[in-house]
């Protein structure tokens, strides 16, 4: 099995003041990431060629295919020449739910409801979940470690990351193109270390999938550089999950658990 490595580098040209410079630019590899079930496909993403287990451990959990960590395995990693499947082995009951549910994505760099059959199956219902509150001091520690754990990142400047903090405050960090694939990865990487996942932090804005993958695997806190968008809030208000956007630096604004829907 060879897979295609996470960095390659390009030959680029970089205009200052209409003046040109010919070097070598450092980029970050996507692939089609194609996940089937007992044989079966069912997703295919757009995703960074590593942390592949990771990856499908997470988003197996994230998007409910399976309830554990032990109800799914890797069989095997097969890269083509037209991309990378993984094959996963899940219990019969829940193939045969995941076969009712015609969910069959084809996502856009991590895009988690690209395929989504009708508007109905789009809006899934939520976990709720134990809210987790951290202090000011442990949010922009946790942060200023994530940045600094970001060595794809440092080199191309073009994926996400995300991290998981378990109950130790430990941070389970992963880096994707995609930043749905990043947190299915930190999750899973979490759980593989035997970490029980209870906070999650993301280099993007807050959106609904973000935090309905939070909910699902019983994590009670998700904070984001940006934005959250307004059915992020909905969501988390309805999980009873703590929501943070604009965590940068020394502050952060909190945008769930008032006890009131947003505007």
């Amino acid at each position: 099995m060879n897979l295609p490595p996470p960095l390659r580098e390009s030959l680029a040209r970089r205009m200052d003041d209409g003046v040109g410079r010919d070097q070598v630019e450092t980029l970050a590899e996507e692939t089609p990431v194609a996940l089937l079930y007992n044989g079966q496909p069912y997703a295919v993403m757009m995703a960074t060629p590593a942390d592949l287990h990771d990856f499908a451990l997470g988003f197996s959990l994230s998007e409910g295919v399976v309830a554990s960590a032990s109800e799914v395995r890797v069989v095997d990693v097969v890269a083509g020449a037209d991309g990378i499947s993984l094959h996963l082995a899940i219990p019969q009951q829940r193939f045969d739910v995941l076969g009712s549910r015609g969910r069959n994505l084809a996502g856009r760099t991590g895009c988690g409801l690209c395929g989504s059959e009708s508007l109905r199956d789009a809006i899934r219902p939520v976990r709720t979940v134990q809210r987790v509150e951290l202090s000011e001091r442990v949010l922009w520690r946790a942060f200023e470690d994530l940045l600094a754990a970001q060595p794809i990142n440092a080199r191309t400047g073009a994926v996400h990351a995300a991290a998981v903090m378990d109950a130790d405050d430990r941070l389970h960090v992963r880096e994707d193109v995609g930043r749905h694939n990043a947190i299915d990865k930190a999750i899973g990487a979490a759980l593989q270390a035997g970490a029980q996942p209870r906070a999650l932090l993301v280099t993007s804005r807050a959106s609904y999938e973000v935090v309905h993958k939070a909910a699902q695997v019983g994590i009670g806190l998700v904070a984001a550089i940006s934005a959250p968008t307004a059915l992020a809030v909905r969501l988390a208000d309805q999980a009873g999950l703590t929501l943070l956007g604009f965590a940068r630096g020394n502050r952060h604004t909190r945008y769930s658990g008032f006890g009131t829907p947003p505007l």
